[in-house]
């Protein structure tokens, strides 16, 4: 899901809305897709999150009310979103983006589904993890 891929129509508008916490984006093919905050962090294509292969992915949690401080562009092919829980280390291509946008009915059921194997609750802290370097503790 997250290729670049030469078919995906490129952005015509992107808006981030901090009191409803979407980003809005519309695409050259006439798609528009309000994509909440939580669904981005929750879907970030970064290591942190995604892992380095099948079966190392990080369930988040407590990403409810997360925001975005800054959106950088990336090159001509995407963003990379500063949360407001420190992370930034994931790049959103047009095309994750759009798939984001085209699957979000199908991804809030996957996460659901994930977060009922697991026991936990959607708005459950995320476990501290030993060692952690994410960055967003001081020392």
């Amino acid at each position: 899901m997250a290729g670049l891929n030469a078919s995906t129509p490129q952005p015509t508008d992107i808006t981030v809305h901090q009191q409803s916490r979407v980003l809005e984006i519309a695409f050259a093919d006439g798609q528009r897709f309000s994509l909440p905050f939580e669904l981005m962090r929750v879907y970030s294509p970064s290591a942190e999150v995604m892992g380095h292969g099948p079966g190392q992915e990080t369930l988040q949690t407590g990403k409810r009310e997360v925001g975005i401080e800054a959106l950088e562009p990336i090159g001509h092919y995407g963003i990379r979103p500063q949360f407001s829980d420190g992370h930034t280390s994931g790049i959103f291509s047009w095309d994750y983006l759009y798939q984001l946008g085209r699957r979000q009915p199908e991804l809030w059921a996957e996460y659901e589904a994930k977060l009922a194997a697991a026991g936990v609750h959607r708005d459950a802290p995320m476990p501290e993890k030993a060692g952690s370097a994410c960055g967003s503790h001081s020392h």
